[in-house]
Order: C-alpha cells, then structure tokens, then sequence
C-alpha cells in the first residue's frame, strides 16, 4: 500500500542524519548530518566524488547498513513515520513496496541461478498476494513498460543471457514492480553506454511524471543531474555543502566545491576551448576529518576560520543553500582586515 504523504507535507524528511562505521582503526564519520525534504514527483540528484556518503545515506533509508555500519543520530521520516524505529517486519514490508532501490551494477545485483521471471514473481509476491498466473502477466507487463521486447521469452532466461542495458532495465522492472512512492536509483547508468543511458533517463523520466514518483538519483555525472533532476544536493566528507534547484546549482553555484566539480568537466557549448580545471588535493581521511570544513585543505578561498569552524548554512533565494564563511560579511570582513594588516 502506497504512502499517502499529502499535498502539503514532504513524502520524505531526512533530519541531522549521522551515520558511523565504528572499524579497529576507529570512528568513520560516513555520514554527519544532512537534512532535506523530498515531495512527491520530486527528483533529488545527490553528487560529489567517491566515498562522500552517498550511498551510505541511501542504505539507511533502505534499512540496509551492514555492520560495522550504524545510524548514530537524526531520523528519517516516510509519510510522518520514522523509519528507524521500524521493526524487522516493517522494515520488510516498506522495502520494495514503498520504496525500491536500483543498485548500483546490474551484472552482479541479479541472481544468477535464478531465471528473471523467478527474481520478478519473488518481488511481487513478498507484497501481495497474487498468483503465479497473474505475477506473470504483471512480470510481462513492467518489463514490455521498461521496453524489453518479448517479455514472455524473457521471463525464462538467466541474468547471463542478457546484454548489460537489458539487465538494468531488469532492475528498473523490479524496482518498480510493487509502484513504490520513492525510487532510489544508486549510479543507475553505470557502464553502459551514452545511447543506453539516454533512454534508461528518459524511461525514468516516464514513469516517473505516470505515477507522480519521487526519486533520489545518485551519482557522479553531473550531466545526467542536469537532465533529469529537479534539485541537487552536492555532498562532501559526510556533509551536504550546497543545495537548491538545479537551474542555481549549475548557473550560480556557491560553494567552491561546487564550482570544482563544474569546472572540471568538458562542456560541448563552450567555444573557448578552455582547459580542464581539477580539484587540487585529495578527499579527506575520513577517520580524522579537520576540525572545521572539510574543504578547506583543498579550498583556494580558504580562511583561517576554515580551518577552526565548521560553517553553517547561508540561505539564498528559492531554496538555495551552502554552508560556506563566505557568505558570513561579518566573518569575511574581519578576516579580509587581518589579511591586510602589516606584519609588526
């Protein structure tokens, strides 16, 4: 049974999220305290480089954080309920029925002893009660919507015997099997090629706009974010460090991680032939972050309350956000008159 999450009220709230790896070398901060809303409809596209947290925060809301792994603070809250005090059974039932996940590779995340009308019925059957016929029938008809061609034929063949697109539109079919409320989509398009790409964008799409279905598109690609998303959380060592609509995020980024990762991808529109600009530095140790913004050793704009203070969040129009000193006059300004101070 879907959720019904009402014309005013987020379908999901994620609030001061923590999430710890608690290893022999000690504490990984994976997650430190993210917070935004979703709605119905809605596409959040969550970006930034490996070992951010993204998908760490995708598997606390799926309940699927493995052990050393655990939520050590905030909530999550679907349709007014807080997820993490769900129970075993209701953290089965909310899997698949309220909300599915496309995982991250679709060669190793289907069953290969199983044929894909088996891995189809399995998804279908552990929510409802139907029969074999009728889950066929259903199988068929999610994956002739996913656009596989002889649906009935697929249904008896092994994971192996499909190409790799086919395979991830397997994923999408039993992502969308049970019409969950929110589609978590973890690099979806992942190894395949553009041409394939483009139309698992625009089958998302699709289904997406049909049955008014939130999604949270993770990845790294900032160009599928601009095709396909509404808003955009950048995240960086465990925190979300700018967000807004996705029209101000590639337009008028704030952050200078932000600007990083836009200028560090080939643009087809720019006639200037400019050169790439990396990111200089590595990611962060995450098992001993700075003390302030975990930018700031990579950051050419940074400031001697950079390295001290973790810096809150500045609110700009429309829902965009970053948590930058820069934005703080008082803190700009005292810091730009120490700068010019004489040494005595």
């Amino acid at each position: 049974m879907n959720v019904d999450s009402g014309e005013a009220g987020p379908l999901l709230s994620v609030t001061d999220l923590k999430v710890s790896f608690f290893t022999p070398a000690g504490e990984v901060k994976a997650v430190n305290g993210i917070s935004y809303d979703l709605r119905r409809g809605e596409v959040l596209g969550i970006v930034g480089e490996s070992g951010s947290g993204k998908s760490v925060e995708a598997y606390s809301i799926m309940g699927l954080l493995q052990s050393p792994g655990r939520v050590i603070g905030g909530s999550i809250s679907l349709g007014g309920e807080n997820v993490l005090e769900y129970g075993r059974r209701q953290i089965r039932n909310m899997r698949g029925n309220r909300v599915s996940m496309i995982f991250q590779n679709p060669m190793t995340s289907l069953n290969p002893v199983y044929t894909i009308g088996d891995q189809i019925r399995e998804a279908l059957t552990a929510h409802s009660r139907v029969s074999r016929g009728d889950a066929d029938r259903r199988a068929m008809d999610m994956l002739d919507l996913v656009g596989i061609n002889n649906p009935e034929k697929r249904l008896r063949q092994y994971p192996h015997e499909l190409s790799g697109g086919m395979r991830q539109r397997v994923m999408i079919a039993l992502a969308l099997i049970c019409e969950p409320d929110l589609l978590i989509a973890d690099e979806p398009t992942t190894a395949l090629d553009v041409t394939i790409q483009a139309q698992i964008l625009a089958l998302m799409e699709s289904i997406r706009k049909e049955r008014d279905m939130a999604i949270i598109f993770i990845t790294h690609n900032l160009g599928v974010v601009a095709d396909i998303c509404t808003r955009v959380a950048v995240m960086y060592a465990g925190h979300i460090v700018e967000s807004g609509p996705v029209n101000d995020i590639f337009y008028a980024p704030r952050h200078p991680y932000t600007l990083g990762l836009l200028r560090s991808i080939p643009r087809v529109d720019d006639e200037s032939r400019e050169r790439l600009i990396p990111i200089d530095g590595t990611p962060v140790d995450m098992l001993n972050p700075p003390p302030g913004c975990p930018f700031a050793p990579r950051c050419h704009e940074c400031m001697n309350i950079c390295l001290r203070a973790y810096p809150p969040a500045t609110a700009f129009a429309d829902g965009h956000a970053a948590n930058c000193w820069m934005f703080d006059r008082d803190v700009f300004d005292r810091e730009m008159a120490e700068r010019e101070m004489p040494d005595l």
